[in-house]
């Protein structure tokens, strides 16, 4: 049976020290390469030829490049493989070869060829949302990324990180598991996040106040 949209197991990976490769060098497998850098990937490149921002990634140690073209046990103990060249002989050749060794395949632009899709990342600090179409239209993906961006500002990112440290206070209390379940909800609610844009924002202007009294007058 082909696989839906609906059939797609969303999840979050981590890929802390696992060897993740990118076949292609040009532009998309940079921002491929660049994403999985951020998750702190074993990242390989492979490609006779590479951009100005691979080549200086690899000199720093950050990923390693190997100036060649594509091998069939390249994919070999690799997690997950990515496939972004111009060419589909080449592409197809790297979705056969992670088959074989049982590694996690995306070609780029060709949804018939991926073992998972990338999906529209709203990142706000630690806070991320994902939105995916299963490959139907990255377009409306884009789109909705763009909205959500509107309806989850800036301020979130701050706002998560606090509410992890007042959930962990709240861990360390002992106190009844109903009583617990409340105060989660309660520092999760919208409320919460007004009283804390409130409260960031009368410390900036606060900050702001006591740098003008600070500075010295221009008069002799």
């Amino acid at each position: 049976m082909k696989p839906t949209g609906n059939s797609l197991f969303p999840i979050f990976v981590k890929l802390t020290k696992r060897k993740c490769v990118v076949v292609g060098a040009g532009k998309i497998a940079a921002a491929k390469a660049a994403g999985l850098l951020r998750s702190h990937a074993e990242v390989e490149v492979i490609g006779p030829r590479a951009t100005a921002w691979i080549q200086a990634q690899a000199r720093t140690g950050k990923l390693i490049w190997h100036k060649r073209s594509f091998r069939g046990e390249d994919a070999a103990g690799a997690f997950l493989v990515v496939a972004a060249t111009n060419s589909s002989t080449t592409n197809h050749a790297v979705y056969r070869a992670c088959k074989r060794e049982g590694a996690l395949c995306n070609v780029v632009d060709d949804p018939e060829h991926c073992d998972f899709y990338y999906p529209a990342v709203v990142r706000r600090g630690p806070l991320q949302i994902a939105i995916a179409t299963g490959g139907r239209s990255p377009a409306l993906a884009r789109r909705l990324r763009i909205e959500l961006e509107r309806q989850f500002g800036p301020e979130y990112g701050a706002w998560v990180e606090h509410v992890g440290e007042m959930r962990k206070r709240i861990l360390r209390e002992h106190v009844a598991k109903e009583e617990r379940r409340k105060r989660m909800d309660r520092i999760s609610s919208r409320e919460s996040l007004e009283e804390f844009v409130h409260e960031q924002t009368a410390k900036k202007r606060g900050h702001r106040g006591r740098n003008r009294r600070s500075r010295p007058s221009a008069r002799s």
